[in-house]
């Protein structure tokens, strides 16, 4: 029988034009301005890549009146911003949080952050974004992202609703230490997934402000001129070659290097073999035609790691490692559980739950996750684990003693998730889970997924860094190509977050820029 004849998504027409063109192997070797006799195309400020901080780049260089093109691999625009949860970090005391109750300032924000996203977080930006953030939201509401003043209060990847406010790990320890708690995750109006939402929104504030975009096209080249500031680009599309003249900066918003197995393999070699949080098109292309110029890079060693785990279970029971030991607070938010469980624990972990710590988490919220391993006592369970003899019973011991009594001496769990547990118990194996809830760029590996912290070193207006600290003239970048805000931690909400804040100022410079 043949099959029924569909057109292809932009992911599906990106990798066949990945395929076909061999982007991940283009040259990137810098054209020389002085050779080139004419130009294809020409524009004020050229953009590559139209995700979330290439929409924002592109829309705040239009409106200072200047030309602007966005080039593309893919076959519309989007990316893996398209395709997220949706979720953005913003506070200081935004309407929402105002609406839910609660009080917040620039100063608490960047404590959190600073040690969120550290150590070697760039407190500098985070200063900045943290100050800016009020008014950051209202650029976004202002160019019609929706936000509900309504909060979602239990830890989760997505809230399974469309409330507009969530907590990320703010009210768990050792931040509650350092800073005011608040919940500072802020999530566009949808019942799921609101990264299409706010693509949606930001590309037709591009197109409203005269943005132009070419799909299809990878770009393969930075054009240099003497004096070493950056021209333009050469591309490709459809395998038909063109040069594109930038009179005043190029923007690389192409996101990071996920699926680039050589760069994984000589930046982060811990990311390889799992599964993979993009839209397919993150290769690093943007990050290494910069280099070919002496581009500076920082914390490419780095990366975000989700895990199979539901928070709810998390929170409400324990997260052990290989030796039957806990190693985390199970009521932080997960990706900081997944970084540890992947850095430190290389994924040896299980989660171990009694009937009331399942039962407890709506049936919803599960995503259809189930234990793996069941006993009625913690050391028969430990045993079917292969942990040490014993371990886990000790663990559990210690555990339920100080729950009896409200305490948790070691990793401060909150006391509204502290509960003796009690058998039959239940664990589940986190490398053999399902994709976690939020993730629906990701493509399978194993229990973990994964992206690429690491890119570009910029200063707090996108100009990239020389390796000799300069900043390269013409040449700006944002997103996950660049290293942003990010040290070696992560929160939700700070790619959407730190994409459109600096592609906007990326943008901006780009424009002003002669």
């Amino acid at each position: 029988m043949r099959p029924p004849t569909t057109e292809l998504s932009p992911t599906q027409r990106s990798a066949a034009l990945a395929h076909r063109d061999g982007f991940r192997d283009a040259p990137t070797k810098p054209a020389n301005l002085a050779a080139m006799t004419h130009f294809d195309l020409e524009t004020d400020v050229l953009v590559v890549g139209y995700g979330c901080a290439g929409a924002a780049a592109a829309f705040e260089a239009a409106s200072t009146g200047a030309q602007v093109l966005v080039l593309d691999k893919a076959g519309g625009p989007g990316g893996a911003s398209a395709l997220s949860g949706g979720e953005i970090y913003l506070g200081g005391g935004t309407p929402v949080q105002q609406a839910c109750g609660f009080d917040d300032s620039p100063e608490q924000m960047a404590a959190f952050l600073r040690a969120a996203l550290g150590p070697g977080a760039d407190a500098q930006k985070i200063t900045l974004y943290s100050a800016d953030s009020v008014e950051h939201f209202h650029w976004l509401a202002d160019r019609g992202v929706p936000f509900k003043p309504s909060l979602w209060d239990t830890p989760t990847w997505v809230p399974p609703t469309d409330d507009g406010l969530m907590w990320l790990g703010e009210n768990s320890w050792p931040f509650t230490e350092l800073a005011t708690p608040a919940p500072r995750g802020h999530r566009p109006t949808a019942q799921d997934f609101g990264g299409k939402l706010l693509m949606d929104v930001l590309v037709s504030a591009a197109e409203s402000a005269g943005v132009t975009a070419r799909f299809d096209t990878v770009a393969t080249n930075l054009i240099v001129a003497e004096d070493g500031s950056v021209a333009g680009v050469r591309a490709r599309r459809y395998g038909q070659e063109f040069t594109v003249r930038a009179h005043r900066g190029v923007v690389l918003t192409t996101g990071g290097f996920v699926d680039n197995e050589q760069m994984l393999a000589a930046h982060a070699p811990r990311l390889l073999g799992h599964t993979k949080v993009s839209a397919g098109a993150d290769d690093g292309s943007g990050i290494r035609m910069a280099q070919t110029i002496g581009a500076a890079v920082r914390h490419m060693s780095t990366g975000q790691v989700g895990l199979s785990l539901i928070p709810g279970f998390a929170a409400r029971g324990l997260v052990v490692n290989g030796r039957g030991q806990r190693f985390v607070t199970e009521d932080t938010y997960p990706g900081r559980i997944g970084q540890a469980a992947l850095f430190r624990q290389d994924l040896d972990i299980w989660v171990i739950l009694d009937e009331q710590a399942y039962e407890d988490v709506p049936e919803p919220q599960r995503w259809g996750v189930q234990p793996t391993h069941v006993a009625e006592t913690a050391g028969e369970l430990g045993d079917l684990l292969g942990l040490p003899p014993g371990a886990l019973a000790a663990t559990l011991a210690r555990y339920n003693e100080f729950a009896s009594r409200g305490a948790d001496p070691d990793f401060h769990k909150a006391p509204r998730w502290l509960r003796p547990l009690t058998p039959p118990l239940a664990a589940i194996d986190i490398k053999a889970g399902v994709r976690p809830p939020g993730q629906t760029t990701a493509r399978r590996g194993t229990g973990a997924s994964v992206f690429t912290l690491g890119g570009l070193h910029t200063t707090v207006d996108g100009e990239v860094r020389h390796l000799d600290g300069h900043s390269i003239p013409g040449l700006y970048a944002a997103g996950r190509a660049s290293a942003g805000l990010h040290g070696e931690g992560y929160i939700s909400g700070t790619s959407l977050g730190d994409g459109t804040y600096f592609g906007r100022r990326a943008g901006r410079a780009a424009a002003r820029h002669a």
